[in-house]
């Protein structure tokens, strides 16, 4: 029987959630870091997704993404010393820029563990043509959803979108540098391109909203704001944020 700090008899399951666990095992606590927090628990699962782009020219951005599975030593093998990879799938994209159109794509899987699963890695030269810039996510779900894909591959597929969509600034802070240092007055974006970067944030997040106060700012043509964590380091170096403002293309 559990009875409260008043004295009051409560529910045999009161602090049992839906699985059986107390209220206290299952409290976080105070966040510390992001190993240290469960340094006292034994590890049963580590999954990475790594994400990375380059730019190949002013128009070309290339994304390779991987995503990793590994169990941890001596678990799925008793008295193995070291840690078992389970999936490693890498997806290589060549993207056009503004567009963000999808013009070449390439699987590797480097670990799997059934025989067939690299029958499926043709299936996503339908990558190609895809545009990245809007509806990406429920067309790669209707082209490799469940039966007809990979599963962890099409994950990575949908970690890697946002990646490229980032890769905008990138390529126009590459280009406004690049015009700054040879000593070339800044480029706007034209209105098709903004119409393009608009469209393709539209209701993606919170800040997105179409009826939220950034998405009326950014229509009314303030595209000049500078990102908290930009004007922080920029404040840290004793930089002036109007110099970011030219260099970076207007």
């Amino acid at each position: 029987m559990n009875v409260s700090d008043t004295g009051d008899q409560l529910p045999e399951n009161a602090g049992i959630d839906e699985r059986g666990d107390s209220e206290e095992s299952s409290a976080f606590g105070e966040f510390t870091g992001y190993d240290d927090d469960f340094a006292d628990l034994p590890p049963i699962h580590h999954r990475t997704y790594d994400v990375r782009a380059w730019r190949r020219s002013e128009s070309r951005i290339v994304v390779r993404g991987r995503v990793i599975d590994d169990k941890p030593p001596d678990l799925y093998i008793a008295g193995d010393p070291d840690v078992l990879t389970i999936h490693h799938m890498v997806v290589d994209l060549e993207v056009t820029f503004p567009a963000l159109e999808i013009v070449a794509a390439r699987v590797n899987f480097a670990a799997f563990p059934h025989e067939l699963c690299p029958t499926i890695i043709a299936r996503y030269d339908q990558l190609v043509g895809l545009s990245i810039a809007r509806g990406f996510t429920h067309r790669v779900r209707e082209l490799f959803g469940g039966p007809r894909g990979c599963t962890h591959t099409t994950a990575l597929l949908q970690a890697m979108a946002p990646v490229a969509v980032q890769c905008s600034w990138s390529m126009r802070i590459y280009a406004g540098r690049e015009r700054h240092q040879a000593g070339k007055p800044p480029v706007a974006m034209t209105e098709a391109q903004k119409a393009l970067f608009v469209g393709g944030n539209i209701n993606t997040c919170h800040i997105w909203d179409e009826e939220g106060d950034h998405v009326r700012d950014v229509r009314a043509g303030n595209f000049n704001g500078i990102p908290i964590n930009i004007r922080r380091r920029l404040d840290e170096l004793g930089r002036d944020p109007k110099e970011w403002l030219i260099s970076r293309g207007g």
